[in-house]
């Protein structure tokens, strides 16, 4: 794996060791969710589990790619590689410069990176994508090796969000993206789907903006939010494929074709091409919020879409946020779809009719890892919560270095950036594990493990030091208006030691229960039967799913 091209300049140019710095000696994870047993031939759903939003999926050869949103966290859209469209391995990340893009001092996490699209063209990857919020809107990049590194953005200076570049066979290129619609706004909610052709070599916007569809494939119902296009070519005909009724349970994959590539464009009569929002909401396990897809085709012909989903544990409560699923395409008539209405998301599916390409970290189904920091880079996976300015993390041969910053979680929007590394969560049932060093941290710091959904709600379990005694602390944080470095939930005094110390999270969907060991393998309950109902997204807010990870703040 490639490191943070920054993170390795600014480590190798630090001292030793930062001034004050608390060291973790390891961060261990373990999930599992359940599910059918599979048979040889088929694969889980989904493919990416945890915080993999917006998915879009390009075949280049014998070669898948698959880009998601980040929002607020940096490096931003990590960038996956499959040879079976099924198992799949983060290679890079396309934002992985501290100056590549300025996401703004103050901006929430739930903003930032929105939906990229992926595309390539004559030996060019290209990623359309907007940043909500921060810079200049809509931009674009380009890299010749997908793994990186990709250009400073090439900003484009039309508005709206959810750019997606199109290659006609002609040699032409077209720009699709949601913006308002011409005139007044029928309702809240009312966008269209907008074009305009983009010039390959002088990389601009060129030509006159058009609507392609105005509010969704039924203007008479109001559909909301029509976002996510993407346009593709199949027989002779142009095809788009947008989703609306927004992000949650009314989510809904739609279609539309024409034979020109300005159109105009017709509807399929028997849109949507995939949804889940007509389904019994109290079925069990349910699959929700289906939509967002994009339409790859093999080169035995046969076709898939990648597209996002989520998976709630209780009503539509679901911490991990939205996750990439695959599912096959069925043609009907010339026209895609994925799933009859009705239907509901299957987890077991028969895979495509390719090798099988294992990777040696899963991305779904029940897995285990832990990572030391001892390599001389920072593995592609681990994010901070916008770019840092300045170094104050480090991996070295004895772990992972962490300067306390004085900006809790809570602060972020304040400016400052707290001292937080984060890793997306991939299961409702987990257990996370982080140990330390407890004699490296200063008086009045404290050092441990968050559970974070957003600024305004998240768990921390610490060991602080201050003039009290070193204690084990649990911290919550339950909307705007607790305190921004969290309420003290339970505190547990330690006696003086020199042996690491190990903290744990146990989550099972809506429970939280917190741990703390001085001996190996000795847990010693700090606080149970938390609720952790209060990191989904229903409760919280936003577009986002729960990371964790190591965090140090200085009182």
């Amino acid at each position: 794996m490639k490191p943070w091209p920054w993170v390795l300049a600014a480590c190798l140019a630090a001292a030793p060791a930062f001034a004050g710095d608390v060291r973790f000696t390891e961060i261990h994870y373990a999930g599992d969710d359940g599910g059918p047993a599979l048979a040889a031939n088929q694969f889980r759903n989904p493919v990416v589990a945890g915080f993999h939003p917006d998915p879009s999926a390009i075949r280049v050869g014998d070669d898948f790619y698959l880009v998601n949103s980040t929002f607020g966290y940096f490096p931003g859209l990590p960038v996956f590689h499959s040879r079976d469209l099924v198992s799949w391995r983060q290679i890079g990340n396309a934002i992985d410069r501290t100056d590549q893009i300025d996401y703004g001092e103050k901006d929430e996490l739930t903003r930032g990176l929105f939906a990229p699209a992926i595309s390539y063209n004559e030996g060019t990857f290209y990623i359309a994508n907007t940043c909500f919020y921060c810079d200049g809107g809509n931009y674009l990049i380009t890299a010749k090796n997908p793994a990186g590194p990709w250009s400073d953005p090439v900003w484009l200076g039309f508005t709206g969000i959810d750019p997606s570049l199109f290659f006609d066979d002609n040699g032409t290129a077209w720009m699709v993206n949601n913006d308002v619609p011409q005139g007044e706004m029928r309702y809240d909610g009312h966008r269209a789907i907008w074009m305009q052709q983009f010039d390959i070599a002088n990389q601009k916007m060129i030509g006159p903006r058009m609507v392609l569809v105005d509010g969704g494939a039924d203007p008479a119902s109001k559909p909301e939010h029509i976002e996510g296009p993407h346009l593709f070519k199949h027989d002779g005909w142009y095809y788009l494929t947008a989703a609306e009724g927004g992000t949650g349970e009314q989510h809904a994959q739609m279609v539309w074709r024409s034979r020109q590539v300005t159109g105009p464009y017709e509807p399929w009569p028997g849109n949507p091409s995939l949804t889940q929002r007509d389904l019994d909401p109290k079925r069990p396990d349910p699959i929700t919020s289906a939509g967002h897809a994009q339409f790859v085709k093999l080169k035995d012909g046969s076709w898939w879409a990648v597209f996002l989903a989520t998976r709630p544990y209780r009503g539509n409560e679901y911490n991990l946020g939205r996750e990439t699923f695959l599912l096959p395409v069925t043609w009907h008539d010339g026209w895609p779809m994925v799933l009859p209405r009705g239907a509901r998301i299957p987890v077991a599916v028969q895979r495509p009719d390719l090798p099988s390409s294992p990777q040696p970290l899963p991305t779904t189904g029940a897995f285990q890892w832990s990572e030391a920091f001892t390599a001389e880079t920072m593995p592609l996976q681990w994010m901070t919560i916008h770019p840092p300015k300045q170094p104050w993390f480090k991996t070295a041969a004895d772990g992972l270095h962490i300067t306390p910053s004085s900006t809790p979680i809570g602060g972020h929007g304040s400016g400052g950036q707290p001292a937080y590394l984060a890793h997306r969560l991939q299961h409702h049932r987990a257990t996370i594990t982080a140990t330390l060093d407890p004699t490296s941290i200063d008086s009045g710091a404290l050092a441990g493990l968050v559970l974070l959904q957003n600024e305004r709600n998240h768990y921390v379990v610490a060991v602080e030091n201050d003039a009290r005694a070193l204690a084990v602390v649990v911290l919550q944080r339950t909307g705007e208006h607790s305190p921004i470095a969290g309420q003290e939930f339970k505190r547990i005094a330690l006696p003086a030691t020199t042996r690491p110390v190990s903290l744990r999270f146990d989550l099972d969907g809506p429970r939280l229960n917190v741990y703390y060991a001085v001996e190996p393998g000795q847990w010693q309950p700090v606080a149970t039967n938390l609720d952790a109902s209060l990191l989904s997204a229903a409760v919280a807010g936003g577009f986002i799913g729960n990371t964790f990870g190591p965090y140090a703040l200085r009182r």
